[in-house]
């Protein structure tokens, strides 16, 4: 049951909040309804990504990253949450139901993280070498590390390999119409609410010092970061023990405060799912890892030297668009 304390502000502010979470090609395929029953999130297929997300899995990865963001932009207005994943069986698109319960007090922790949702990015130019990876990467593993998740560091020696594997997917793809046309029309030359806007792009020569990366068309603005002559970064992986799509909707709730850690570290990410789209590189992923999972999706993490080529925020849809209120009786 929805709380009779939480207003129906705060519930807007937090899912205003919660929606800056990433998602592939900014494409945000989830819908929200709040009603008495509580906050409701459903997976919004009319936003599927299709040509490059056939079987929905990225969609439900997307959403367990909103998900995890909508306990972090409730938490810093004192309220905690309790999630149930799949409520309704016959409804595949309900993936969670929320309640909220009264927190005790709100910590500097509770602040920085919900901080670190308007402040994170999806960078794509190369990063320098993150600084105390030695410290930084036990605790992420402590943060991501479950029953249904587990966070790899992909070895620096075999980093050659992954960087084949990215090339391979694109090779794969190379003919695939739809999925380029699709990919063309994300990263289209206009200012919308959706997609990915050129200034998030790479011109030809920043996307050549990136060895592992999904290839978006090109930009033609100005060589940024040129210092860094190659990407540095640590690549992670996150993956699943099983293909259910509970695991997946937790391993984007894992993939959320990935994101919020390293940029409260100061730190720069980039979610890559592209090698985990085709069977072929895939099992390459898979092998690397060395286990006997699935992988998800991969994450760089990297130093972005200087805030001047931070990628700006990328556009998203309008609150009215993602949240409704049902009345009882409505």
């Amino acid at each position: 049951m929805m709380h009779p304390a939480v207003d129906s502000a705060a519930v807007a502010n937090a899912v205003q909040l919660a929606c800056r979470a990433p998602s592939l090609h900014n494409s945000q395929p989830w819908r929200w309804l709040a009603d008495d029953n509580g906050l409701h999130l459903f997976a919004d297929a009319s936003r599927n990504v299709r040509g490059t997300d056939k079987s929905g899995r990225e969609t439900l990865l997307s959403c367990g990253v909103v998900l995890d963001h909508l306990r972090v932009a409730m938490a810093v207005t004192g309220w905690a949450t309790t999630v149930h994943r799949f409520p309704d069986a016959a409804n595949r698109l309900h993936l969670s139901s929320i309640d909220f319960r009264p927190m005790d007090s709100v910590t500097d922790g509770d602040r920085r993280r919900a901080d670190a949702i308007l402040l994170r990015r999806t960078d794509r130019l190369p990063f320098a070498a993150p600084a105390d990876w030695e410290t930084f990467e036990p605790h992420l593993r402590n943060v991501v590390d479950s029953a249904a998740v587990r966070l790899d560091v992909i070895a620096d020696d075999l980093r050659p390999v992954l960087a084949t594997a990215s090339t391979l997917t694109e090779d794969l793809r190379r003919y695939d119409s739809y999925y380029h046309d699709e990919l063309h029309w994300w990263t289209a030359g206009f200012e919308t609410a959706e997609g990915i806007p050129h200034s998030s792009l790479l011109s030809e020569s920043e996307a050549d010092r990136v060895d592992v990366a999904r290839v978006f068309p090109h930009t033609q603005h100005g060589d940024r970061r040129e210092h860094v002559e190659r990407d540095r970064s640590k690549i992670l992986a996150l993956s699943t023990y099983d293909e259910s799509r509970d695991s997946v909707l937790r391993c984007g709730e894992r993939l959320s405060a990935v994101l919020l850690e390293a940029t409260m570290a100061g730190l720069a990410t980039c979610t890559l799912t592209h090698i985990t789209e085709h069977p072929e590189s895939r099992q390459v992923l898979a092998e690397l890892i060395g286990h006997d999972t699935a992988p998800q999706a991969l994450v760089r993490i990297g130093l972005a030297p200087s805030i001047e080529d931070v990628p700006p925020p990328t556009p998203r849809r309008a609150l009215r668009e993602v949240l409704q209120f049902r009345r009882s009786g409505a």
